[in-house]
């Protein structure tokens, strides 16, 4: 995890942030307690770190679980005015008071079976005097005479005045206000939520090979350019829609993750060329199984790529289920737990192969997230 903290408060990666807040949050509607008895959430964290796709990945945990929708209306507070929150000033219909329009950000569904997250991003990049404007939402859910609705949740975020970015101080007031986290990378927290958004074989193998390689950024250095969880998400999509030869995108890759790292995942990746057929392996027709340790690590990305874009597939699921009970027994672990990654309770159809089963009672044990 990233070693550099704001101090005194607790250190999270994006995953164990989403469940704390679905917990929070899903406790609350349940017992109907008014949202706004509820402290706002601020999240604090370098850039590219995966703030601003927690809070959506939570959206989506509250509508699974709470069987509502969840609306996400994403405020970059960075691009506003005071006024933009407060709305424009117009004389009342007697023209002997001035009334504020409402901003559009306001405009919520109050529907009992509608939550709404007001996300206001960039908060700390905000100068002070948006920042102040933020005072009323954060605690009040207003701002003047504009009320949010009850069913609304606030939740914030930026970067630290350490990352060296865009960023001011924030104002006690303003910070006494919020719960705060700190978000920090986590390569195994990274790992599982790549599986399941279907991030290109070639990233997931390379870092669980090499997992320092997941975030580069350091404050101090200058350079513009420099690798995230973000920045690999960029790269994964580049590889998955223009191309998975290098000779085509190896510029585009350098331009999101710089040369040097972009040439490491060049070389890494002619280890690929050493794999068995993937496809036969899910049809049943593979049995070579390879030896050395960085071709099992691209084997294992292979594999759950494939899987990935199968996983409705329970028939090839089961072949590579039994091809994996051929693979060194920490390769054979380390897949059938990427597995459980797929989609969001995937275990239940795993459970359903009968050769899961046998593999669960001999070897379940090592699986701790079952």
């Amino acid at each position: 995890m990233d070693k550099t903290t704001i101090g005194n408060v607790p250190v999270l990666n994006p995953g164990d942030v989403r469940k704390i807040l679905y917990k929070m949050y899903a406790r609350a509607i349940e017992k109907n307690v008014p949202l706004k008895a509820l402290p706002s959430v601020m999240l604090w964290g370098q850039p590219g770190i995966g703030k601003s796709q927690a809070i959506h990945d939570l959206a989506c945990d509250l509508e699974l679980g709470l069987k509502k929708r969840c609306n996400v209306i994403d405020v970059r507070l960075i691009l506003f005015n005071p006024i933009d929150l407060r709305g424009i000033p117009t004389a009342n219909e007697d023209k002997t008071l001035a009334v504020w329009l409402k901003p559009k950000i306001f405009q919520m569904d109050e529907s009992e079976d509608v939550i709404n997250i007001l996300f206001l991003d960039e908060i700390s990049a905000a100068p002070q005097s948006v920042q102040a404007a933020a005072y009323q939402i954060t605690l009040d859910r207003m701002v003047g005479e504009h009320k949010l609705p009850k069913n609304c949740i606030v939740l914030a975020a930026g970067n630290r005045v350490t990352d060296k970015s865009v960023a001011y101080q924030m104002p006690k007031a303003l910070a006494n206000r919020l719960l705060h986290l700190e978000v920090a990378v986590d390569p195994d927290s990274w790992h599982n939520w790549a599986i399941s958004k279907g991030i290109h074989e070639y990233i997931l193998g390379f870092l669980r090979f090499k997992p320092d390689c997941l975030n580069t950024f350091n404050p101090q250095d200058n350079g513009i350019v420099f690798a995230t969880p973000r920045s690999w998400e960029l790269a994964s999509n580049i590889l998955n829609t223009v191309s998975y030869d290098f000779k085509d995108v190896f510029d585009l890759l350098a331009g999101i993750l710089g040369k040097g790292l972009a040439t490491e995942l060049r070389t890494y990746t002619k280890v690929y060329s050493k794999l068995p057929n993937i496809e036969k392996i899910f049809k049943g027709e593979e049995t070579k199984v390879p030896k050395e340790p960085d071709v099992l690590y691209a084997l294992e990305s292979s594999m759950v790529a494939y899987a990935y874009h199968h996983r409705d597939d329970l028939d090839l699921i089961r072949n590579s289920i039994l091809y994996a009970n051929m693979l060194p027994p920490d390769y054979s672990i380390v897949l059938l737990k990427d597995y459980l990654y797929l989609e969001k309770d995937y275990k239940q159809k795993l459970l359903k192969i009968p050769e899961f089963m046998k593999w669960l009672r001999e070897k379940g044990r090592f699986l701790d997230a079952i």
